[in-house]
């Protein structure tokens, strides 16, 4: 089996009337991400899934990394995560380079499987076709509308949640309660706070969410500030979490090295494709931790993650995005099924997915490289859409 040739396919999505939901950064208006489906001559096609900056993963793929990989035979799958990574070190290591080698890398696991007649999740030692799921959602709104969604996600089959804080020390307060209460104690609750603590509010929040009994403690500080992970995790008794902006293992290791964090959070959509998912999740093992995947992307995303963690002794759920995303609930042909807080995965070779043609057509960007502005939950275009400064509102002493 040789490659023949490598396809990256930019999709986009405008919310009706350019409002999706509201968040630190603003009103999301719009969502992006970009498919990697590389084709062999044999006729079998690997999917993946890249999400960054999209014309910039569009043109790492289609101008570098594709014509070095044309005639590669894709089940050397580590010689070609390390040609890859070796002919973008120089720009790359971190951000879009890494993504886009990232997308190819799952693809060619989804080949691999498909190949030996395996899914994934058996070729790595997995048990059983199913890992626990979250619900992502429950954004910036009023305290009786979060009850409201977090009472549907229950509904809809889900045993964990995730909440996006940090509108105000007052408002955390009273929407962790508020949300606790409604779910109960034999549902979990973890909670976002955006990067928009000090590390005097991240103490003060944390002593609450151990209190609520919090399931997990997500980004209090920008990736950059470990040294405020460090001291804070010292001082809570509730996992820390974080993982969703560090790139490959280098990155990952610099995070546990330093006892900075609890639970990892590595995204084979973002960090480099399933094999550095699958060496995040092993180190942090030996290192005690335990491992949770972001997503916030795609389906193929969702699933490629939940092979994984499906597989790892330190596994423990994957992130699924309840936002109205269609790459999310139309991009498969069979859409993600949760039941009692378990996301089944197929027994067909490899990823055990199919994409949705007329979907895709329906969701592709009409121009590759011309982002139309907007803000996209991560990234923003155009200067009327970049997020006004918001100040954290601390509580009255």
């Amino acid at each position: 089996m040789k490659i023949e040739h490598i396809e990256a396919i930019n999709l986009f999505f405008d919310y009706p009337n350019r409002v999706g939901f509201q968040y630190a950064g603003g009103v999301c208006t719009s969502r992006v991400t970009t498919l990697i489906l590389v084709h062999t001559e044999c006729g079998q096609t690997g999917i993946g899934s890249a999400y960054s900056h999209p014309g910039l993963v569009y043109l790492i793929v289609r101008d570098q990394l594709a014509p070095i990989l044309v005639g590669d035979d894709p089940s050397n799958l580590e010689d070609i995560w390390h040609k890859m990574y070796g002919i973008t070190r120089w720009y790359g290591r971190k951000g879009a380079a890494m993504t886009a080698l990232g997308g190819i890398d799952t693809a060619l696991w989804d080949l691999r499987g498909k190949s030996e007649g395996k899914p994934v999740w058996q070729l790595l030692g997995g048990e059983q076709p199913r890992c626990p799921a979250y619900a992502s959602g429950l954004l910036w709104s009023s305290i009786d509308d979060l009850v409201a969604e977090a009472e549907s996600h229950l509904e809809a089959g889900y045993r964990r949640m995730k909440m996006r804080l940090a509108r105000s020390e007052e408002f955390d307060v009273e929407a962790v309660r508020a949300v606790q209460k409604a779910i109960g104690d034999d549902n979990d609750l973890m909670v976002d706070t955006s990067m928009r603590y000090s590390l005097e509010v991240a103490r003060r929040m944390g002593r609450h969410f151990a209190e609520e009994n919090v399931f997990w403690y997500e980004e209090p500080f920008a990736p950059e500030e470990i040294d405020s992970y460090v001291a804070l995790r010292s001082e809570v008794n509730v996992p820390l979490a974080a993982g969703e902006n560090e790139f490959g293992i280098q990155g990952f290791r610099e995070l546990i090295r330093a006892g900075a964090v609890d639970i990892v959070q590595p995204d084979a959509s973002r960090c480099g494709g399933i094999s550095e998912v699958i060496k995040v999740c092993e180190l942090a093992h030996k290192y005690g931790l335990r491992a949770a995947t972001h997503t916030w992307s795609d389906a193929v995303a969702v699933i490629a993650n939940a092979h994984v963690i499906a597989a790892m002794p330190n596994g423990v759920t994957v992130e699924v995005d309840r936002t109205e995303n269609p790459f999310i609930k139309e991009l498969l042909t069979e859409p993600l099924r949760i039941a009692d807080g378990q996301l089944a995965l197929s027994h067909e070779p490899g990823l055990g997915i199919e994409l949705n043609m007329d979907a895709v057509e329906k969701l592709r960007m009409a121009d590759p490289l011309k982002m139309p502005d907007g803000s996209y939950s991560d990234m923003m275009f155009g200067k009327e859409h970049f997020p006004k400064s918001l100040p954290f509102e601390e509580a009255k002493r």
